[in-house]
């Protein structure tokens, strides 16, 4: 019981400082304390998931499959796993007034359902481009989440800008017009350039849709009246249940319910890895869904665009060694592109911190 309760107050820990957020500027925001074990927890799952997520979906259409709304599901399906920790949670409070604290309030339960209707939808454009793109070429384009996460950002929550991070978001946005200046020779089989080039574009608004929603989560976040890791999981089994059943409402319309067992026969991998692969599938988004929504509680939208961007060299290497697909100039060019951008931000953060150091010791010496 120990245990549990400092791994339990760990979870908490810097909850007053959490729902001290200012939501009027973060320029003038000192910079708030960072749960390390929480921070890397959610780094872990987001590697896991950002990496696996879309080499799954990809390996789902590669064999046989087809249904856009069967794999929309897939990317939210897997909530039920927040139970779990939720759960444990519960059931570890001692029996006090402690537990009148642990659901979330009201206004962030209907903001999460607003969220997850949004979410299920934002799935939905990047499965339609995910059918009609390779994963190389689709991780790039989704990497532009990045530029616009930074835009909403600085308008939703007053992010700072620098000239690193302005930096940055150009040239992770020439990054992805170099790609669509190319329509031939990357395209998977049976794909017209009609419907790469709908790919091209379904994935570049899924990417600006999402790089809105979370900095609207972020100020969700400095406005709830009472802020910790355990709400914040409620919140996002609530995004991800209200997702799904708007996907679910959607396979309804498209009668996927009908067409699921007959694709399954057909599945060219046979019918049980057909389950594995939506299930894996299922599992790997909920985790990239886990850690980046973890990540915009402990550090920020931003920073959760920036590390999803930086994985996405790994995805890159990943999709051509296990799908063969071709690494052509324009690739490479958008992918130095975007390497460039990071690096340029994260010297930016560098620079900055060692600001804030030198500012904070003057201070002190003066004090």
């Amino acid at each position: 019981m120990a245990s549990s309760m400092n791994i339990e107050s760990t979870l908490e820990e810097g909850t007053t400082n959490q729902t001290k957020l200012s939501t009027s500027s973060h320029d003038d925001e000192p910079k708030k304390s960072i749960n390390w074990p929480l921070l890397i927890l959610n780094l872990c799952f987001i590697v896991v998931g950002v990496m696996g997520a879309p080499l799954l979906s990809r390996l789902y259409y590669l064999h046989g499959g087809n249904r856009k709304w069967v794999s929309t599901l897939t990317q939210s399906a897997g909530f039920p796993l927040i139970l779990i920790p939720l759960i444990f949670f519960y059931f570890t409070k001692p029996h006090s007034a402690d537990r009148q604290y642990f659901f979330m309030e009201p206004k962030l339960f209907v903001l999460s359902a607003i969220f997850g209707v949004l979410i299920g939808f934002d799935n939905f454009l990047y499965t339609l481009g995910l059918s009609y793109l390779p994963v190389s070429t689709s991780s790039l384009l989704y990497a532009t989440q990045l530029a616009f996460i930074a835009v909403f950002a600085r308008i939703i929550v007053k992010q700072k800008f620098t000239p690193y991070s302005i930096n940055s978001v150009v040239l992770m946005t020439l990054g992805s017009i170099i790609l669509g200046l190319r329509a031939n020779g990357d395209r998977p089989p049976g794909v017209s350039n009609k419907e790469y080039l709908v790919g091209f574009f379904l994935t570049v608004i899924s990417a600006a849709l999402i790089g809105f929603i979370f900095p609207c989560i972020e100020l969700c976040y400095a406005r709830a009246r009472t802020l910790n890791y355990i709400v914040v999981l409620q919140f996002q089994l609530n995004v991800a249940l209200f997702a799904s059943i708007f996907s679910l409402v959607g396979m309804a319309v498209n009668k996927d319910f009908q067409a699921i067992k007959r694709e399954a026969n057909e599945y060219g991998l046979g019918r049980h890895m057909y389950v594995v692969v939506l299930v894996c599938g299922a599992v790997a988004w909920q985790l990239a869904f886990i850690g980046g929504l973890g990540l915009i509680y402990c550090v920020g939208s931003l920073f959760n665009g920036i590390l999803t961007s930086l994985l996405l060299p790994m995805t890159e290497v990943a999709a051509v060694i296990a799908y063969h697909e071709k690494f052509n100039g324009e690739k490479g060019m958008s992918l130095a592109l975007c390497l460039w951008g990071f690096t340029s931000y994260f010297y930016g953060e560098y620079q900055n911190s060692r600001k804030v150091a030198k500012t904070t010791q003057v201070g002190s010496v003066g004090a």
